[in-house]
């Protein structure tokens, strides 16, 4: 049996130990290596990679997939998209979410893993149904979680349903790296008898689980894992590439994986990661097992923005009380799982109430929106009180909220004429409108300064 391998550096790994600060620069030398690996993909794109590329990197991330393409014509790049939000927090109109993923697929993307932070799988099917379109391999995607709403036979319907709405596979997210090995094997072993496409879990070494957790959903016949090459594996990363490579190979399957490729890949990354860890930008904390999240129940990539905003606020000595105070809020809005954008909310939401000493005194316009239903339908009871002080006099919505979204597209295309140069311009405004505004000026000013010292002075 062959087991497939993801490979994570590029997106979810750096996204869960540094916030998806790795710039372009930093991994570009390493690409046509990676190429010759034999992942059965590479995720390098999506995710938080989007926003940070335009908020923090300084860069385009249409052109940094267009650059990876160019790069890794064999291997099949993969994405992460969140259903109706696209890469950004809230829900976009339908035209916009084709066309994001029409331009994702031209771009240089293969295989596209849509999933929705609530599990409602209306708000994956419009971008399900556009990346078949376009000739992507889709893998529809399980928000992994456990709490008293959430079970194995419903994670099974689930993955029956996405198969049935065209998915080329399905996959199970366990962002918070939660899921024990008898959890995994029973419960790739129930959907491995629901659906006929192949299976793929996704997963983190947050609690310290994450090989065991690999080996048994291998043994109940999962087909991909996720894994990140060693020196950006471990903590709220994903497990390492080589291992579960040695000891897969070990125990007889087959991975298609060429280890002397490997180790170039990690000795390549290696100075790069003590880069980090010498800035600061790599906190230690990020590498060390944390057996608290299993109550938690907080994914790396939410550890490590959490750490981020308490330092930002010098109020790192708040940690352990913001995350108390996490599944309490998770409780009060129904069990959402803590994935993108939910486990934003949460956080911030977790933040406000321990920072302010009062519980809900401030709530964010996202949790508001979040109870009014914008985001799709929540898994369990919000609490009352809860949706009482979010609300106030206004009714949750009915049905689907993107229905209710008018065409956006044509009419920003108009407002930014001589500012947007391409459709992926007006794409970058419509998700984050400041960030982008802020870095087409300073692209603006790169290219005037660029004129200014190549165009020589008359003698």
């Amino acid at each position: 049996m062959k087991i497939g391998f993801t490979e994570t550096v590029l997106r979810d790994a750096n996204q869960s130990l540094i916030a998806t600060r790795l710039p372009y620069e930093k991994f570009a030398g390493i690409l046509s290596e990676m190429d010759k690996a034999g992942y059965y993909s590479v995720e390098c794109w999506g995710g938080a990679v989007f926003d940070c590329c335009l908020r923090y990197l300084d860069e385009d991330p249409w052109e940094r997939l267009r650059k990876i393409r160019a790069a890794m014509p064999g291997s099949k790049l993969q994405m992460l998209l969140r259903g109706q939000n696209l890469l950004g927090y809230r829900h976009y109109p339908d035209e916009i979410v084709k066309m994001f993923v029409a331009k994702s697929v031209e771009n240089g993307i293969d295989v596209i893993r849509i999933f929705d932070a609530l599990n409602d799988l209306t708000n994956i099917e419009v971008a399900t149904k556009e990346a078949l379109k376009r000739g992507a391999e889709v893998s529809g995607t399980i928000s992994y979680t456990q709490s008293p709403v959430h079970t194995i036979k419903a994670f099974a319907k689930l993955a029956k349903e996405m198969e049935d709405m065209g998915v080329t596979t399905v996959c199970v997210k366990d962002m918070a790296g939660v899921m024990s090995p008898a959890e995994a094997y029973e419960l790739i072993g129930e959907i491995k008898q629901s659906v006929k496409v192949p299976v793929v879990l996704h997963t983190h070494c947050t609690t310290g689980m994450a090989f065991m957790t690999y080996l048994k959903a291998v043994e109940a016949g999962v087909d991909v894992i996720d894994t990140a090459t060693s020196c950006f594996s471990g903590g709220s990363s994903q497990p390492a590439t080589e291992t579960l490579h040695y000891a897969l190979t070990g125990l007889g399957y087959e991975t298609g994986l060429d280890p002397a490729v490997l180790k170039k890949v990690n000795d390549f990354f290696k100075p790069v990661r003590d880069e980090f860890l010498k800035s600061g930008k790599l906190d230690p904390k990020m590498l060390a097992t944390d057996t608290d999240a299993l109550n938690y129940k907080v994914p790396g990539g939410m550890l490590s923005n959490l750490v981020a905003q308490l330092k930002a606020q010098n109020a790192m000595d708040r940690f352990e009380e913001v995350l108390v105070e996490t599944p309490k809020v998770r409780a009060d809005l129904g069990y959402p799982p803590l994935v993108t954008p939910m486990s934003q909310m949460v956080g911030v939401q977790a933040t406000a109430n321990v920072l302010a000493g009062e519980r809900y005194k401030n709530i964010s316009k996202e949790v508001k929106a979040y109870c009014k239903g914008e985001y799709g339908k929540a898994p369990g009871k919000i609490d009352p009180e809860v949706m009482k002080k979010a609300l106030g006099d206004e009714q949750p919505i009915k049905g689907r909220y993107a229905d209710t979204l008018e065409p956006v597209f044509e009419k920003t295309k108009a407002e930014l004429k001589g500012i947007a140069k391409s459709d992926e311009d007006v794409l970058d405004y419509v998700l984050f409108p400041q960030v982008a505004e802020k870095y087409f000026a300073a692209r603006k000013a790169k290219e005037e300064k660029v004129v200014r010292y190549t165009i020589a002075p008359a003698d």
